[in-house]
């Protein structure tokens, strides 16, 4: 990016400037920081990523952009923080001792799960192994039926002779989850203020809080997820403040949601389960918001960092919403073999191909590449940190696709013997290759798993991707997005300004919102219009408060989705509503938004068929405001070269030169030819000999599939 002078973000004057503001992304390799000003250059930076105290990598980037931006910490007016931490401690189970208190019976419904097999034929199925153990798992003799009747009184003694052996093993963290208690939370509240009186320092989580939806697998599951993360969470942002108010970075911290939003640290420490997708977020809004740019309708878009790749549609300038994921999946990415959380998430496909992502052959002789990942410690053998296996980076130094002097912006140089040596030992001996088709043999792989995952996502989602324009970012996608547009017919790939840090700019992007859901079964038409009036006006107060803690409430809109089916069957689909339902004649646009929906989604309706609502969502929102950039004037031109170097190609006939560019030297209207190679400080982009290349009006590497 471009290294900017101080006076660009100085006021001139003596009061001190709070307009600048920061983005942070922790990722798997890579900790992306970014800071930004109104009507002023960007600049950003990449440190390895310090996973024993993440918030040391966080300091370091902020400390190199403040310095290269010739800033002061008191002139920034925002961090937005996006981390992997919660994802990680899910999937590597180093949260905090966890208990669950549920309805006597139930202590197993966490084990037994929905019952659905991932694997039909696999008769030695892996199964995952719930967060909390069995033997902290504990029965509450309370019993609330569906319609509110309490058919037992909670048994507060049984909850008192726990205490003790809650401190005896020591539990940090505790879930608790009752039936029905996302419409009936009376008897959660009980118990967790009997434990807070008890135990004042341990952390409680009620589902009926932190996800107040029917499906006692799912709403438990989440339930866990949340304790049992919690401490260390909290614990995390807690250090991180401390050491920014110890620079004398005063200004406020918020947090970015899965759902696209942010949110303050006391509300991510009550959450820190919707924490689980914020960096992929990030990117999304990012792909959205250049998707609004250059007037797009229909984008793929591709986020390839150095531990994964994401993968995620974008309509109308909106990424598709969810409301479940899963995470720590056994079958790192087979559906329904991971642990279910019913949270806000932008729905994207998550696959194990990243920069970081370990080659090796198999037991079949097959090439296979991922989804373990060398990470930044001790990171692909080039790095020269310890990494004992090729990756796809090596692949792509080994190709000529990247400059070892001049990597993340030369904070490190790149070791090409270290990457031949690795290359040579696992692949090329193995294969009867050459270090160079080593290399090139991991790269079409990674590339065609990326390339399938796109097809099956794009056909479980009913579109289809010929029609699409791709937008990449990450530090590893712009070297591979060309090729894997090849692969699924994609004929537009535009590469966005700042792609090498895309998530962290989408921080910037993001508004500033909560999002709260409630359960609310029943036929629409014995619909009870006083009861959801008087539910929708507590919960969309509730969303209200948190959001105006850091918006105000001069800027607050409230959005509004109902979640219903045709009774009979087994899942629901989003209807968006644009009204409270006040009276009868409410109930009845509400089935003609569901016919439309339902039509939209399957092309048919199911005429006189009854309705079911299942539940409800508010969400309320602030945009904050942006100052977007002017469009550059396009004079088209042809640039020279930075230098001429060579490439691997075997399409090509092997070791070609192709042109290199520095993206610095680069203007709108310039026309670049494939294949090439567009450098930059956090990443480098390949332009294969199918596209052509043009710098547009935005900053973006807008590239095209050449005619045939």
């Amino acid at each position: 990016m471009t290294v900017v002078n101080q006076a660009q973000f100085s006021t001139g004057g003596t009061d001190v400037d709070r307009r600048l503001q920061i983005g942070v992304d922790i990722g798997g390799t890579f900790t992306d920081v970014v800071l930004e000003a109104p009507q002023s250059s960007r600049v950003s930076t990449k440190v390895l990523t310090t996973h024993t105290a993440p918030e040391l990598g966080v300091f370091a980037g902020i400390q190199s952009v403040l310095s290269q931006a010739g800033a002061e910490p008191q002139q920034v007016g925002l961090i937005v923080h996006g981390t992997t931490l919660a994802t990680n401690a899910l999937i590597e189970r180093r949260g905090a001792r966890t208990a669950l208190l549920t309805t006597a019976g139930f202590r197993d419904v966490v084990e037994t799960r929905s019952e659905e097999r991932f694997e039909q034929y696999d008769l030695t199925i892996d199964l995952p192994q719930p967060l909390v153990p069995r033997k902290w798992r504990f029965g509450i003799e309370e019993r609330v039926d569906v319609e509110g009747n309490v058919l037992k009184s909670l048994a507060t003694d049984d909850v008192m002779r726990l205490v003790e052996t809650l401190r005896r093993q020591e539990i940090e963290s505790i879930a608790i989850g009752f039936l029905h208690s996302y419409r009936f939370p009376d008897h959660e509240r009980r118990v967790r203020d009997i434990l807070r009186a008890s135990l004042p320092d341990l952390w409680v989580t009620m589902s009926s809080d932190v996800s107040p939806e029917m499906r006692e697998y799912e709403r438990f599951s989440t339930a866990c997820a949340n304790a049992y993360v919690q401490p260390l969470i909290a614990s995390y942002l807690e250090r991180l403040q401390a050491k920014l108010r110890a620079d004398g970075m005063t200004a406020p911290l918020r947090l970015m949601l899965s759902g696209g939003g942010l949110t303050t640290v006391e509300t991510a420490q009550r959450y820190p389960v919707r924490l689980v997708e914020s960096g992929p977020a990030g990117g999304a809004l990012f792909a959205a918001s250049i998707a609004k740019q250059c007037e797009l309708d229909r984008v793929l878009s591709f986020d390839m960092g150095g531990t994964t790749a994401k993968i995620c549609l974008i309509d109308d300038q909106k990424p598709l919403m969810s409301r479940s994921f899963e995470v720590a999946r056994v079958y790192r990415f087979k559906k329904g073999s991971g642990l279910p959380l019913r949270i806000p998430v932008i729905e994207m496909v998550e696959i194990g191909a990243g920069g970081g992502s370990i080659a090796g052959v198999d037991r079949l002789g097959r090439v296979t590449v991922g989804p373990e990942s060398a990470g930044s410690e001790p990171g692909p053998a080039c790095y020269g940190r310890g990494g004992s296996h090729p990756t796809v980076t090596d692949a792509d130094l080994a190709l000529g696709r990247l400059d070892a002097q001049a990597f993340a912006g030369g904070s490190f140089i790149l070791n090409r013997d270290a990457s031949a040596d690795v290359l040579h030992r696992d692949i090329a001996a193995k294969q009867g290759l050459d270090v160079e088709m080593a290399a090139w043999t991991i790269s079409e792989v990674v590339e065609e798993n990326m390339a399938s995952a796109a097809r099956v996502h794009a056909i479980e989602s009913g579109v289809a991707l010929s029609d699409r324009t791709m937008i990449a970012f990450g530090g590893a996608a712009p070297l591979h997005a060309l090729r894997m547009a090849e692969k699924v017919g994609i004929n537009r790939v535009i590469i966005p300004s700042g792609a090498g840090v895309g998530s962290a700019v989408g921080f910037l992007k993001a508004p500033l919102s909560f999002e709260i859901a409630r359960s609310q079964h029943s036929p629409l038409s014995q619909l009870d219009i006083a009861e959801t009036k008087a539910m929708l006006n507590e919960i969309t107060s509730d969303a209200w408060k948190v959001v105006a803690e850091t918006a105000g409430h001069d800027r607050l809109t409230t959005s509004l989705t109902a979640f219903m089916r045709y009774a009979g069957q087994g899942h629901e689909i989003s209807v968006p509503v644009h009204a409270f339902v006040d009276k009868a004649d409410d109930v009845a646009t509400l089935r003609e938004s569901f016919e439309a929906e339902y039509l939209r989604v399957y092309s048919r309706a199911v005429p006189a068929a009854d309705v079911e609502l299942l539940s409800w969502a508010v969400t309320v929102s602030a945009d904050r405001e942006a100052s977007a950039p002017d469009p550059s004037e396009c004079r088209l031109r042809r640039p020279s070269p930075l230098r001429i170097d060579k490439l691997f190609d075997p399409d090509r006939g092997g070791w070609t030169e192709v042109q290199i560019y520095h993206r610095d030297s680069l203007a709108a209207g310039d026309i670049i030819d494939g294949p090439a190679v567009i450098q930059e400080r956090e990443t480098s982009t390949l332009i294969t000999a199918a596209f052509r290349a043009r710098i547009n009006e935005w900053d973006c590497i807008d590239c095209t599939r050449k005619s045939q």
